[in-house]
């Protein structure tokens, strides 16, 4: 079949609305894999990632880190990110404020006051808007240059195109969620990295 060059790597040419079916169901699928496995090796792989998190970045990786609170049994990042505040790194969450917008951000710590937002996923109520210069982003599903396969709406790729190049994307996901391409479009944004159970992978 044929190729295009997507940001510099050669991908299969799939028209727009094969690869949106595509994503769509194979989204369906890696969240149900993610659900259906067993909660002690859900732990297993968190525990694993927690320790490549806290070895590549034994200080914050950033000044203002963002991360996402956790969804449909997705990796759970606070330990690592509490000890990053214990170091001098300030938090935020992302908070969806209107369809086809970029995501803002609202400064968090341990005991905020959150509210329910978009899918029902808790943010920071009151705290301040702020610009993340580090993202910690899950991922469904990924694959080796680093693009990813979220929930569909785009709001974190419009919201990394309007932060770029002041920021760092950080992905995070399980091993079962690696593809041999996730069919990227135009729109997409890759991750600088994606840490999974196995360790931290430079994204190509």
């Amino acid at each position: 079949g044929s190729s295009s060059l997507v940001r510099g790597h050669s991908v299969p040419l799939i028209d727009a609305s094969s690869a949106l079916a595509w994503r769509s169901q194979t989204r369906k699928e890696l969240v149900q894999r993610r659900l259906a496995a067993e909660p002690s090796k859900r732990a297993k792989w968190s525990a694993a990632i927690d320790l490549h998190l806290l070895r590549m970045w034994p200080d914050p990786p950033g000044q203002i880190i963002a991360f996402c609170w956790p969804y449909k049994a997705e990796h759970d990042a606070r330990t690592v990110i509490e000890r990053w505040i214990s170091k001098g790194a300030t938090v935020a969450m992302p908070v969806v404020v209107a369809p086809k917008s970029p995501l803002v951000f609202r400064r968090w710590h341990a005991g905020a006051v959150m509210e329910a937002g978009a899918l029902g996923i808790p943010f920071p109520a009151d705290s301040e808007e702020i610009r993340p210069d580090t993202i910690l982003l899950p991922a469904n599903g990924f694959d080796a240059p680093g693009f990813r396969l979220g929930y569909g709406a785009g709001y974190f790729d419009r919201t990394i195109a309007s932060l770029r190049p002041n920021v760092r994307v950080i992905g995070i996901a399980y091993e079962i969620g690696r593809l041999s391409s996730i069919q990227p479009q135009l729109h997409d944004e890759a991750m600088d990295v994606v840490v999974t159970e196995t360790g931290v992978h430079a994204c190509s």
